[in-house]
């Protein structure tokens, strides 16, 4: 029977050993306690802030328009229904046609409603000379309506006013909510914004200061903004106005104005 032998490690290759591996463990706890540290950073940013400051700021931005827009409305009526969009279609497109060879581009005329209505009249049935109770009424319909309307926008400001005279000469029933705008509302907000947070900025500064406190972060925000468009024009037709000739008819001046951008902001600020 073979004896066997028992092979002791050296007292020094069991330090190394132990020390390799608690090296190893320290490594792995230093680890494990860094990504604690930096999860409960993330984590912490979700708490609310007890101690906050809230400080409002506005910004105002001027524009002259260069955009206008108005609504071109065709109302027809006729026994068959046929015959009123027959109409009103032929009124429109003489209109389309004119808005369009004036320089008004396909893209900016859009049709906004199209419809169609029975008409009904309310016919009180004869009294009998007899008698001193009449019989009821009724209503009757007495045909179709058909009310087509259309938006127009007028990139030449200066030019909406001839445009207005011009569609009323070719049967526009109504011409109506002129406004002045810009093409480029979002960058006109953009910058009232931006003067708005610069404008809050400076109050949270000063404020701190006064309160002898540091900003930490911001830690709410909220805006609202708004514009000074001019007053709509409205421009009726009807009655002896559809029948006059466009020599006749003067186009009227409308001055655009400036629009006024405004955004308000409210930020609020933790601080220590």
């Amino acid at each position: 029977m073979q004896k066997r032998e028992l092979h002791i490690m050296p007292p020094d290759m069991v330090v190394k050993a132990a020390t390799i591996a608690l090296g190893m463990l320290a490594l792995f706890l230093f680890i494990a306690a860094l990504s604690e540290l930096r999860a409960f950073r993330y984590i912490g940013t979700g708490v609310p802030a007890t101690n906050t400051i809230t400080v409002t700021g506005m910004g105002e931005v001027f524009a002259v328009p260069d955009l206008a827009t108005f609504s071109v409305s065709v109302r027809e009526e006729a026994l068959e229904v046929a015959d009123a969009q027959e109409t009103a279609a032929d009124k429109m497109n003489t209109i389309i046609a004119y808005l369009q060879q004036q320089g008004v581009e396909e893209k900016d005329i859009k049709t906004v409603s199209y419809n169609v209505y029975p008409r009904y009249e309310w016919q009180q049935a004869p009294c009998p000379a007899d008698s001193r109770i009449c019989p009821p009424g009724k209503s009757v319909m007495t045909g179709f309506e058909v009310h087509q309307t259309i938006s127009v926008k007028v990139r030449d400001t200066e030019r909406a006013g001839d445009l207005l005279s011009g569609v009323g000469s070719r049967g526009a029933s109504d011409v109506s909510g002129l406004t002045f705008t810009t093409d480029d509302d979002d960058a006109l907000r953009a910058e009232a914004r931006a003067l708005a947070i610069e404008d809050a900025r400076g109050k949270a500064a000063e404020l701190a200061n006064s309160l002898n406190v540091r900003l930490v972060r911001i830690v709410g925000f909220h805006e609202s903004d708004y514009g000074y468009p001019p007053m709509p024009y409205a421009y009726g037709m009807g009655g002896d106005m559809m029948v006059r000739s466009e020599a006749a008819m003067k186009a009227p001046e409308l001055p655009v104005g400036e629009n006024k951008i405004v955004s308000n902001v409210s930020v609020t600020y933790e601080i220590r």
